[in-house]
């Protein structure tokens, strides 16, 4: 795949899955635009990889908790130049319940996790449409299509960036393909979940290499357009038991 001198913003792109996408861009040829919150230390490393592989990067700080914030962060990346690709991976994951979600918890995972996305998707179609074409890659959770009674406010919010991909990729057509990545167990979390225990419920017995989300990324960006609407899962299987 091939991403050469195509610039593509991802959201929380300082570490984790983030940088792993970061990383893949640039070694695929693009320009990497790495947008942080408060991972100020971990953006600039992960930049210091990517200039390290002769690519060019750069660093964009926003609070997506704030609309204002993020809804000017696509206008800011262009100034560095015309957008060719959205990421929208940044989010929060926190475990609580029905009966323990306050509402400063759902509100704060529906403005990282939904609101974000959709405002920045529709600051990056503004740039695009009708003049040119992009593609839009919202990172998603095996949870949105399959939601429990765990984790609340971090599935529903989910669930909707699921149902907002496919919308946009309608209203979008055909200057703009938006597609999501469901993912599985990729990256052990902080709350030091048993990791063999996870891996007990998924056919595939193993958790992922995140090279292997970022093939799907690529893809994505650099593969046929008529591909919209879809929501493919990295999970091992796992949405199906």
């Amino acid at each position: 795949m091939s991403l050469t001198g195509k610039r593509v913003l991802i959201t929380g792109g300082a570490r984790r899955i983030g940088k792993a996408l970061a990383l893949g861009i640039a070694r695929a040829g693009g320009v990497a635009l790495i947008h942080y919150g408060l991972s100020h230390e971990e953006g600039i490393k992960t930049l210091e990889e990517i200039h390290a592989l002769g690519q060019e990067a750069h660093l964009i700080q926003a609070d997506l908790n704030d609309p204002e914030q993020a809804a000017n962060l696509v206008g800011r990346a262009c100034e560095l130049g015309s957008l060719f690709g959205l990421v929208n991976n940044a989010a929060i994951f926190e475990s609580p319940t029905w009966d323990n979600t306050n509402l400063g918890a759902w509100q704060r995972h529906l403005n990282i996790n939904l609101t974000a996305p959709f405002l920045l998707s529709q600051a990056f179609a503004s740039q695009i449409i009708p003049n040119g074409h992009g593609r839009i890659i919202n990172i998603l959770d095996w949870r949105a299509l399959r939601p429990g009674g765990d984790h609340l406010p971090y599935t529903i919010s989910k669930a909707g960036l699921a149902a907002l991909t496919q919308s946009l990729a309608i209203s979008f057509a055909p200057y703009i393909s938006v597609n999501g990545i469901a993912l599985g167990a990729i990256l052990p979390p902080s709350d030091g979940a048993d990791i063999e225990k996870v891996s007990q419920h998924i056919p595939a017995k193993r958790w992922a290499n995140p090279d292997e989300v970022v093939e799907l990324l690529l893809f994505l960006l650099d593969g046929p357009p008529y591909i919209t609407g879809e929501i493919i899962h990295v999970d091992g299987g796992r949405h199906l038991v």
